[in-house]
C-alpha cells in the first residue's frame, strides 16, 4: 500500500525569536507563492522543542512584507522588537 503524498514543504524565510528564547515567529512562503506566519513557543522543561502557539499558519497573504506586518500586528512582543 503506498504511503499518501507528503505536503508541500514551508521554506522559513525569517525566523524572530524573542529575547527570553521562549517564543518565536516564522515568516514563510508557500510552494503556491503566498506567504504566511506562524508563532511558536518553547517551553525550557519540555525536551520536545518548539510547539505552535497561536494559529496563524493557514492565513494567507501576497507578499513577505504583508505576512510580516500582519505578523506584528498579531503578535504583541513582536511589534515591540527592534
Amino acid at each position: 500500500m503506498p504511503f499518501p503524498p507528503r505536503p508541500a514543504r514551508k521554506l522559513v524565510l525569517a525566523s524572530l525569536e524573542n529575547d527570553g528564547g521562549t517564543r518565536c515567529v516564522d515568516i514563510f512562503r508557500r510552494a503556491d507563492g503566498s506567504h504566511g506566519f506562524e508563532e511558536y513557543r518553547r517551553d525550557p522543561e519540555d525536551p520536545r522543542g518548539w510547539s505552535g502557539a497561536a494559529g496563524f499558519g493557514d492565513r494567507v497573504f501576497d507578499s513577505e512584507e504583508a505576512a510580516r506586518t500582519a505578523a506584528n500586528g498579531a503578535v504583541g512582543w513582536l511589534s515591540g522588537m527592534a
